[in-house]
């Protein structure tokens, strides 16, 4: 793949024009009224949004925004797989006329459509392994990032990409829509402020890991998918279906179950727990196997156990000195029932129920942000932070064996083996800036 292209003059005067008014320290907020005026949405401007990897989830997205939100409009996609992209539109048309009259434009390579159209923000729906480029070229290109969970496929890439977004000074929503949802926030609430008494351990899912590639018989790649640009950074392999339609069982793509419902439950862990922006100091095996159960120690002392397999898979179990609550998605129950006096309204959670795993009010949040220049609920650091434990759980399960990990600094301590697995190599063209 070519390198990316230049800047466009828009981008840069939308760059310069923030990081005058922000400051080279500065915080990230700023009025609307300067926004508007610097070239960015103003309070009462639509922000104009493209869309990169538009597969399910990245169509669910979709329609949230153009059902939904009225402050945005979605103008354009890209995806290698023209096929796929084209029967997006076409749904879109066909499902969401009445809430967008404006034809999306159609882009093989996202870079094309930055150069070509003048956006103000993308959401980034393409697979794990394909998520932090596009991710880091958007901040380049003065763009605000919506992008979905998992966020990265190794810890270090995702260190990278936070770094990109804090130079850039990017709006970045990390699609953990539980960190919206009022049931998860004063259930995660109640934990952290120690309402149920001193944590005595968690339990979380035994979320499965990946399986590692052995061969695939080859198969005619379909007319229009360009197989090269969706492998981006992992190993070339023969074309099969298997792969980029399921690709989220592959270690080279994804952490498997890990990664992807770990990526919400593990959230919640570090929510509760107050270590958002942190994580664990030790990690263990505690079965072996690619898919076993993995235990954890943080600096306070607080043991987490992903090792039951049925229970909260967007959340977990927390034991405490007074009370045991049990949180997942959009919900949460305690032993003994009255261990709460001042739930939330039963409302709230309505708000979040329907199909397509709506996550319409996390992106208003984004959205939002975006005319404030405030961080978002689920900004890049928490996503960085939360995938990281999924990642370091995987790792473990590789290695078999205890685990030091120094939070600070994201590595692992007197380990060189395990440190190899922070990062992996990747393909000619499709490496990470060595600048950001």
């Amino acid at each position: 793949m070519s390198q990316p292209r230049r800047i466009s003059r828009r981008c840069f005067l939308k760059q310069a024009a923030t990081a005058f008014a922000v400051g080279a320290a500065g915080p990230y907020i700023l009025s609307p009224g300067v926004l508007g005026a610097a070239g960015k949405p103003g309070a009462n401007d639509r922000i104009i949004v493209g869309v990169i990897g538009i597969g399910n989830r990245a169509r669910q997205l979709s329609k949230f925004v153009c059902k939904d939100l009225k402050e945005a409009q979605i103008v354009a996609a890209a995806d290698c797989y023209i096929k796929r992209m084209e029967e997006a539109a076409e749904i879109r048309k066909a499902k969401w006329a009445d809430f967008s009259t404006t034809e999306w434009k159609c882009y093989q390579d996202y870079r094309k459509m930055f150069d070509a159209e003048k956006l103000d923000a993308v959401i980034v729906g393409t697979p794990d392994h394909g998520r932090v480029l596009p991710c880091i070229r958007a901040c380049q290109a003065g763009l605000d990032i919506y992008a979905e969970k998992p966020l990265t496929l190794t810890i270090a890439e995702g260190r990278v990409l936070v770094n990109a977004v804090r130079k850039y000074k990017r709006v970045f929503q990390v699609g953990s829509q539980q960190r919206s949802m009022e049931m998860n926030r004063f259930a995660c609430e109640l934990v952290r402020t120690g309402k149920l008494g001193k944590i005595k351990y968690v339990q979380g899912i035994c979320y499965p890991g990946p399986k590692r590639y052995t061969g695939l018989p080859e198969q005619p790649i379909p007319e229009g998918d360009d197989w090269d640009m969706w492998q981006g950074q992992a190993p070339a392999r023969p074309f099969n279906r298997e792969l980029q339609f399921a690709w989220m069982q592959w270690r080279s793509y994804s952490g498997g179950e890990m990664t992807n419902w770990g990526a919400h439950g593990c959230d919640q862990v570090q929510w509760a727990l107050g270590m958002s922006e942190s994580g664990p100091a030790e990690i263990w095996p505690i079965s072996e196997g690619p898919s076993g159960k993995v235990g954890m120690r943080y600096a306070n002392g607080v043991e987490v156990r992903y090792e039951i397999s049925e229970g909260p898979w967007g959340g977990a179990i927390f034991v405490c000195e007074d009370a045991k609550i049990t949180i997942d998605r959009n919900t949460f129950t305690t032993d003994p029932p009255d261990a709460v006096k001042d739930r939330p309204d039963a409302a709230m959670a309505k708000i979040w129920e329907g199909p397509d795993w709506d996550a319409t009010l996390h992106i208003k949040n984004w959205l939002d942000c975006i005319k404030t220049r405030e961080k978002p609920i689920a900004d890049v650091e928490i996503g960085h932070r939360s995938i990281s434990i999924c990642h370091l759980a995987n790792i473990a399960r590789e290695v078999g064996r205890k685990l030091r990990w120094d939070p600070e600094k994201e590595i692992f301590i007197g380990d060189d083996e395990a440190n190899t697995l922070l990062d992996r190599p990747k393909r000619k063209g499709y490496e990470l800036p060595n600048a950001v």
